[in-house]
């Protein structure tokens, strides 16, 4: 049950699916539908019914294919159909094919189809159906009427009982019916009636009614005839006419006798008034022939009358497609001299389809009326002699059928008939190929004449038993004569039918017998020309079967002894051609085996006379085959071999002599057959041949020839060189076939005297060669032949060739003759040939197989493309054969060598065509080699070795992947035979089978097409092939010569030479280390060599291989390499980018390089005077341009990430190490060189190659906003160029603290051992790194900072004292950079200071003013205790500093100063005692020219007024020494001393000493102010204290002219002066805004 819905859901489904548009779909559903209507009908039909009804919107062109489904289930399932369904398929189409009034043609025929179908089985509910829409008086539905009419031809006795009826009912409605399909569709249903009721009546044995009668009906179609013929025939539309006649043929059958005897005068000119108005009138032409037949099957006499106009009318229409034919057979029965008299004289016609039509009447006449034509037969026999004439291909076939049509009734056994037949016997003998082109459609070729022909005769042997006697023996009369050779295939199968057919009746009596009493016969002639056409077997529709078919079974006729050996030699030879093809079949040995089979007939006949008889017809026969030249030729070789098997020697010679005086000797299938005659015959008479060629040169016959045109000097000479080209030739073909223990003595004493003699003309004495080029063939071929015969006539003991050296000499001669640049003769083939037997071994021992016998036709010269080809093809199998025959006397792998010593050069020519040729030549020799390989052992007992394997692979392997496909399948089987005689070499069997070596056979598939792709992946497979047989000391040698394909002409080569020889090293080159540095050397000098793409990038993947192999010695051979480096070694470097993990490690071992030598040496100068200098080494600078090299590859990227902190380290070491370091002078000059050939090198000098390897080492780890940092701050340029050895990289410092975080972990940790290295310039930069790190927080956000201080804090032991200055600064930018660790690390730090400050080691103080100026940005972050403890320390370390204000140490100490006095609170006056003792300099220094100066003294003041204790003077620092005002310093000086007075008069000595110190001072402003300084502390002074200050010591000790003058100004101002008096401003004026008052 399931099944079943599933089934009904699915043609549901389909059914839905019908509205699709695409016709491959509707066509699929209706597939699908029949389909499942053969398992189900019943089911289906409900199916497709149901969906129709519930479908009731469903568009037509749906339901057709629905309903054409059901039409196709019904048909094939109506046996089976039951009643209930058929009843409801019935309904359903009789309900869509009314349902719409309008006629819908597609839709409404579908369900009329369905309706037919179901009425083959169930008419009565059909009709039951139907009727119901045919009522009386109402014009029924258009398809209704189609539907009666199919069903009355479907279903004759099922619906002709109801006929009757529907006559009856439909013969009113012709009347109604006005609209011409309505007209055209009861035409249409009368005529299918007529022929329903005729067909019921032509069977009424199987009728169920055999009752009815014509009578039944002839009334009812008589009415309708009227309706039609008088009313409807006359209509103007032309479709509707022609129904009309096509419905009154049939019911003319039909019509009462009377009433059709009426109407034939009317009917008949009505009919044939037709042809005129319509252009295609066979309907008309079947109706007339319809009304015909019925009115003589009536006995009318009306046609009497008619006669004339029915043949004068349709005679024109003869030829059309329809015709006439059909028409006169009635007439022919009832008047048959009229119409043969009629139709003769039409024969003589001059219109071609006049001829035709008559012709093919007559045949129809011949067969269809044979009792009325049998006393015409002789006259229309003689009727026929015209016709037979005519050369028109359409009336030659239209007489093969006649005389088809004659021999089945008799007429070939009448006189005349003879000519009939030798008629048919020439049509078959016409060729077969068309002769000319069609002039129209339906034009005949004289093909389709000659293949009715071939029909007609075998159907006439065969199937019409009469014409046994008239064709046997006759036909065997047209066997002999060469006209009928083209006939020979149908002459032979219908003779060998008739005879077959003869001896099975057991009449042998009746086949023409061996006249057994020395009578002759003609079939051994026939037996002959069947032998000789034998020759070639697939000519003439494979006449070579035919023909030895029809020998066998006349076998016994020919020669009774001949039936036991005929009766199995025949059938074998006729298998042999039927086994093979024309194309296949070897025609030298087919011909060898129709001569052996000759020889063993004659042998088995064993009558001279018979022989005799038969080697002299054939003889005659020779002339009737001068058109046919290849049968020609063999017939020949018969002859020669019946010669030969002739006992007679007068006949022999007699023949001979005729032979030579007859031959045409200007064709050169003439002089070949006569050669090859001479040669057979001289098997069994060589003296008579020989004796005869010699007569013939000295008879008349032949000094006429040379005469016979003496008129006509050109062609005389030309025939006499034909002559001598053909006697030539005669000699050779002695030579090679004459038993060789008689040939061998008369090679040279008669044979190659006498062809010379031909050759060689004598001109005044002088002899002279010819020219003509048959002669120069003949002779070429004629020593070949003599050659092969010395060879193969050395078994018959030692033979002295003294003439060989000549021979060879003059075929080399013939070589070079011939033109380089074409091959239009086949001269240098046959030359080369010829030196192959010439040079070939020929003594027992040496013996290998025989050269090739190539002994083709001497002169046949090719025309056109095909034949160059062929020319090409034999002139290189030539070309092979001689140089295996040179190879031969040497067969050694030196012997090999040599050979493409030779071949070399061809096989790399940048031509194709070269190419080809070479490479193909070689597979050829490596092929010989090694089927002729006997692998020798030397005296020692040792194998000698196959030397050159590797140099001959090399040679071939790359041309795997020529342009040339032909090439790369020839350099496969190179490689192929190479690698097995290697093997063989090896010890191997020479059958052994090796699997991956036969796995080359496999790969030349991929080598047809010319993708790039599967050519180079072809040589790689090929390569690892070669790779694992190819033995270990022939690798180096095969990849030296495989680096030498690299510069090959053909570029697809020499990219397979770089396949090749990565695959190779792949596959082993890890056996080759110790080659390795030979290697790298080569690949340099080929990048140099050849300047192509490709080959540079597979030369560095060839140097990443090795590399990945022996990553050392690649590295040491690459560093080996000259500086600086040259733009391919660059290349190589770049290459070990490739991998990441190998780029690792490269790199690694160039750090080590790099860091494991010394950087430079020092060299003392030979100027006198100067000092050391420093010179690069060349090691580590080698090593950084390699490391520049590979990562300047992009694909470096991973591996410099991977090893970002060494190689950071080691390039910022060496960029220190090389600052200042020099070239070596050879480098130096190099360098110079260098840089004249490249217009932008890069530098060579070592600082600067340091700093751009870093540079790219930075660019491409990642780091390049810290390459763009150092950039746009000029650090590069400064690296490069700065002289000293000081801090060398600040803004890479500084940029990789900003940009480099993530990094400097691993960078701090590889920095710190090099703080304890040897070179000053490496400490120096690792301190100054850690410094600059230290200035930035990262290193508290990367837990670096106590590793970095610990390490600086260390550092201040350093013995470089830059180290130790950089080491304090670092500690100094903790503050900066990590302020909040200070106070934790404060007293650490603070005791770092003040070691510093006492450096011991420290002439000029450069460590303790760099400890200062650290200390100084420190303070603000210590605690308050630390400080205290060191404070006056500190005060008292820094006060000699403040003197050196002009120097960064010295403005350091005063701010250092100023920032103490924040701390001095708890121990205020020692910390006073020291503001006292540095308050002078302080002072002073207000007048300092440098505003940095003035800006930290006033700053110190600032900071130590508040200490002082004196408010006043605390108010006057702070409020005049701010940095934004300006300072009037006599008045400020003025204030300062009167408060100082004031709080402070003790101190005035003090003060007054302190300012003598400045005195002396450098500095002229300071000198100047220190005697304004002591006169304002006079001037203010009491004079309780005045006697401190001894005057006259200060005069008198001033020496300077301005402190003198400026002493005295203070002295004046001491004693009472104003300060104006001296220049000086009035106290109180011109002050500075805020200044304090005169009085303080």
């Amino acid at each position: 049950m399931g099944a079943r819905l599933s089934r009904s859901g699915l043609a549901t489904t389909l059914m839905d699916a019908t509205t699709d548009k695409d016709p491959l779909v509707q066509e699929q559903i209706y597939n699908a539908l029949c389909y499942l209507g053969e398992s189900e009908p019943e089911e289906i039909l409900h199916s497709c019914d149901e969906y129709l009804r519930q479908h009731d919107k469903l568009a037509y062109p749906h339901r057709v294919i629905i309903l054409k489904a059901m039409e196709t289930v019904v048909r094939n399932n109506i046996a089976s159909l039951d009643k209930s369904t058929a009843k409801v398929v019935i309904f359903l189409a009789s309900s869509e094919m009314t349902k719409s009034k309008e006629v819908i043609r597609d839709w409404q025929q579908a369900a009329s189809s369905v309706l037919v179908a179901v009425g083959q089985r169930f008419i009565n509910k059909v009709m039951e159906e139907v009727l119901t829409k045919f009522q009386p008086g109402i014009l029924p539905h258009y398809f209704i009427v189609q539907t009666f009419a199919n069903l009355s031809v479907s279903n004759v006795f099922g619906m002709v009982p109801f006929l009757n009826s529907i006559l009856g009912t439909m013969l009113p409605m012709l009347g109604m019916a006005k609209q011409d399909h309505m007209k055209s569709v009861f035409c249409y249903a009368l005529q299918h009636f007529s022929e329903s009721i005729q067909e019921y009546l032509a069977n009424l044995d199987k009728a169920p009614d055999p009752t009815v009668r014509k009578d039944t009906f002839s009334n009812e179609i008589f009415s309708a005839y009227e309706v039609l013929f008088n009313s409807w025939l006359q209509h103007r539309e032309a479709k509707l006419r022609l129904a009309v006649v096509e419905a009154m043929g049939p019911m003319s059958y039909l019509m009462p006798s009377e009433k059709l005897e009426e109407q034939l005068p009317k009917l008949i000119p009505g009919i044939l008034a037709l042809y005129k108005k319509h252009a295609e009138a066979f309907y008309i032409s079947k109706s007339l022939c319809q009304i015909l037949e019925a009115s003589v099957n009536i006995g009318s006499r009306s046609l009497d009358v008619q006669l004339d106009a029915l043949l004068g009318t349709l005679h024109p229409q003869v030829g059309v497609p329809w015709g006439c034919g059909p028409l006169c057979p009635p007439a022919a029965c009832s008047f048959p001299d009229r119409v043969l008299a009629f139709l003769l004289p039409k024969l003589e016609s001059s219109n071609e389809r006049t001829r035709v039509g008559t012709l093919l009447i007559m045949r129809q006449i011949i067969n269809s009326a044979p009792s009325q034509m049998e006393i015409k037969k002789p006259f229309i026999l003689s009727s026929m002699k015209l016709p037979l004439q005519d050369s028109n291909d359409k009336v030659k076939r239209a007489v093969v059928q006649v005389i088809s049509a004659m021999a089945h009734h008799g007429y070939l056994e009448q006189p005349g008939g003879e000519a009939m037949m030798e008629y048919l016997v020439r049509q078959c003998a016409l060729p077969s190929e068309a002769v000319r082109q069609p002039l129209d459609a339906d034009d005949l070729t004289s093909d389709s004449v000659q293949s009715i022909s071939v029909n007609t005769l075998f159907l006439l042997s065969t199937t019409v038993d009469r014409m046994n006697n008239v064709l046997w023996p006759y036909l065997l009369e047209f066997v002999t004569p060469i006209q009928f050779t083209n006939a020979l295939t149908p002459l032979c199968k219908s003779l060998m039918y008739l005879a077959m057919k003869k001896q099975e009746e057991g009449e042998n009596a009746s086949l023409i017998r061996y006249d057994l009493n020395g009578g002759y016969q003609p079939y051994p002639l026939c037996a002959c020309k069947l032998g000789v056409v034998s020759s070639q077997p697939y000519a003439g529709d494979c006449r070579g079967a035919a023909a030895l078919r029809l020998l066998s079974v006349l076998q016994y006729s020919v020669h009774p002894a001949l039936e036991q050996l005929w009766s199995k030699r025949v059938p074998s030879l006729v298998e042999h051609i039927e086994e093979n093809t024309e194309k296949c079949l070897c025609q030298k040995e087919w011909e060898e085996k129709l001569l052996l089979f000759l020889q063993e007939t004659l042998a088995a006949v064993s009558d001279n006379t018979w022989i005799c008889h038969f080697v002299t017809e054939m003889c005659r026969q020779l002339n009737c085959y001068n058109g046919f030249p290849l049968e020609k030729n063999f017939l020949y070789k018969c002859i020669g071999t019946t010669l030969g098997a002739c006992v007679s020697k007068d006949l022999v010679q007699k023949q001979l002599q005729e032979l030579l005086e007859t031959a045409r000797y200007h064709e050169e299938a003439e002089r070949e057959g006569l050669a090859s005659c001479f040669g057979i015959c001289a098997i069994n008479h060589l003296e008579e041949t020989l004796a005869k060629l010699e007569d013939f040169v000295r008879s008349d016959v032949f000094k006429k020839s040379v005469g016979l045109f003496s008129i006509f000097k050109d062609r005389s000479d030309n025939e006499v060189e034909k002559i001598k080209s053909t006697l030539i030739l005669c000699y050779g073909f002695v030579a090679v076939h004459a038993p060789k223990e008689l040939v061998l003595s008369r090679i040279e004493a008669d044979i190659l005297k006498n062809i010379f003699q031909y050759f060689n003309t004598k001109v005044l004495g002088i002899k002279v060669e010819t020219k003509d080029l048959t002669l120069k063939l003949c002779l070429i071929r004629s020593i070949c032949m003599i050659s092969q015969a010395i060879y193969d006539g050395g078994k018959c003991g030692d033979f002295v060739f003294s003439r060989k050296a000549e021979l060879v000499a003059q075929m080399v001669e013939f070589i070079k003759a011939e033109p380089l640049d074409a091959m239009r003769t086949p001269v240098r083939q046959r030359a080369m040939v010829t030196c192959t037997y010439l040079v070939y071994p020929s003594s027992g021992g040496s013996r290998g197989r025989a050269p090739p016998r190539s002994l083709a036709p001497c002169s046949r010269l090719p025309r056109g493309p095909g034949g160059r080809a062929i020319l090409y093809g034999d002139t290189l199998s030539a070309l092979k054969d001689l140089l295996k025959s040179l190879l031969q006397r040497n067969l050694t792998p030196h012997g090999l060598q040599d050979m493409f010593a030779h071949l070399g050069p061809w096989i790399k020519s940048n031509k194709e065509q070269e190419r080809q040729r070479a490479v193909e030549i070689s597979a050829a020799l490596l092929d010989f080699y090694l089927g002729k390989l006997n692998v020798s052992v030397s005296g020692r007992g040792t194998v000698v070795p196959f030397y050159n394997l590797g140099v001959l692979i090399a040679l071939f392997s790359p041309r795997c992947s020529d342009s040339l496909a032909s090439v790369r399948q020839h350099a496969v089987d190179c490689v192929y035979c190479l690698l097995y005689i290697q093997l063989c070499y090896e010890g191997f069997a020479r059958d052994h089978t090796d699997e991956m070596v036969e796995g080359l056979k496999a790969l030349k598939k991929g080598l047809e097409e010319p993708d790039f792709t599967v050519l180079f992946h072809t040589c790689h497979n090929i390569a690892m092939v070669v790779g694992k047989r190819v033995p270990p000391d022939q690798l180096m040698s095969l990849l030296l010569a495989m680096f030498e394909g690299l510069a090959d002409p053909d570029k697809n080569c020499s990219r397979a030479a770089t396949v090749m020889i990565n695959s190779l090293l792949k596959e082993r080159g890890s056996v080759l280390q110790e080659k390795v540095p030979d290697i790298m050397s080569i690949i340099h000098s080929k990048l140099q060599e050849v300047d192509e793409e490709h080959i540079r990038k597979a030369a560095q993947q060839t140097v990443y291989i090795l590399a990945s192999q022996h990553k050392s010695v690649v590295v040491s051979s690459l560093l080996g390499s000259a500086l600086p480096f040259d733009s391919h070694t660059c290349a190589m470097w770049r290459s070990l980018a490739a991998e990441p993990t190998l780029t690792s490690q490269i790199l690694e071992q160039l750090l080590e390089k790099v860091n494991r030598d010394v950087p430079y040496k020092e060299s003392k100068c030979f100027l006198l005077g100067s000092g050391s200098e420093r010179i690069a080494t060349p090691l580590p600078l080698a090593a950084t341009c390699a490391l520049y090299e590979i990562m300047s590859a992009p694909e470096s990227g991973a591996a410099v990430l991977g090893l970002y902190a060494p190689l950071f380290v080691t390039l910022l070491l060496r960029v220190s190490c090389t600052v200042g370091v020099q070239l070596p002078k050879s480098l130096q000059s190099r360098e110079r060189r260098s840089s004249s050939l490249s217009p932008a090198p890069r530098s060579l000098h070592p600082c600067s190659c340091a700093v751009e390897t870093l540079k790219v080492m930075l660019a491409r780890g990642g780091s390049e906003a810290v390459t763009k940092a150092v950039g746009s701050a000029g650090g590069w340029d400064l690296m490069a160029t700065r002289p000293g050895v000081g801090d060398v990289a600040p803004s890479a410092r500084s940029a990789m603290a900003r940009h480099a975080g993530p990094r400097l972990p691993l960078i701090v940790k590889n920095l710190v051992p090099t703080l304890s290295s040897v070179f000053d310039s490496q400490r120096i930069t690792t301190t100054a790194f850690f410094a600059e790190l230290l200035n930035s927080n990262v290193v508290n956000d990367l837990m670096l900072l106590e590793t970095v201080m610990d390490n600086m804090t260390g550092r201040q032991k350093d013995p470089c004292l830059l180290v130790r200055m950089l080491a304090l600064r670092g500690l100094g930018n903790i503050s900066s950079g990590s302020p909040e660790k200070v106070r934790k690390h404060g007293a650490k730090l603070l005791a770092s200071m003040v070691n510093g400050m006492d450096d011991k080691d420290d002439p000029h103080n450069l460590v303790a003013l760099e400890a200062m100026s650290s200390l100084s940005k420190l303070l603000d972050h210590l605690e308050e205790r630390d400080i205290q403890s060191m404070l006056l320390h500190i005060a008292i370390r820094i006060r000699p500093f403040f003197d050196s204000v002009r120097e960064p140490g010295g403005r350091s100490s005063i701010v250092l100063f100023g920032n103490l006095t924040k701390f001095s609170e708890e121990d205020c006056e020692a910390f006073f005692e020291q503001i006292l003792n540095g308050l002078v300099t302080l002072l002073l220094h207000l007048q300092d020219p440098k505003p940095e100066v003035v800006k930290a003294c006033k700053f110190a003041l600032r900071m130590c007024g508040p200490n002082m204790g004196c408010e006043g003077l605390c108010d006057m620092f702070l409020n005049h020494l701010r940095e934004d005002r300006s300072l009037h310093y006599g008045e400020f000086m003025n204030n300062v001393c009167k408060h100082l007075m004031q709080s402070y008069p003790e101190m005035l000595n003090r003060l007054i000493s302190t300012n003598l110190f400045y005195f002396k001072s450098n500095w002229v402003d300071i000198r100047a102010a220190a005697p304004m300084f002591i006169g304002f502390l006079v001037l203010h002074v009491d004079e309780d204290h005045c006697q401190q200050v001894d005057l006259d010591q200060l005069i008198s000790g001033e020496s300077v002219p301005t402190a003198r003058a400026a002493g005295e100004l203070g002295l004046g101002v001491g004693a009472g002066a104003q300060p104006r008096d001296f220049g000086l401003p009035r106290l109180g004026t011109c002050r500075a805004p805020g200044s304090c008052s005169a009085r303080g």
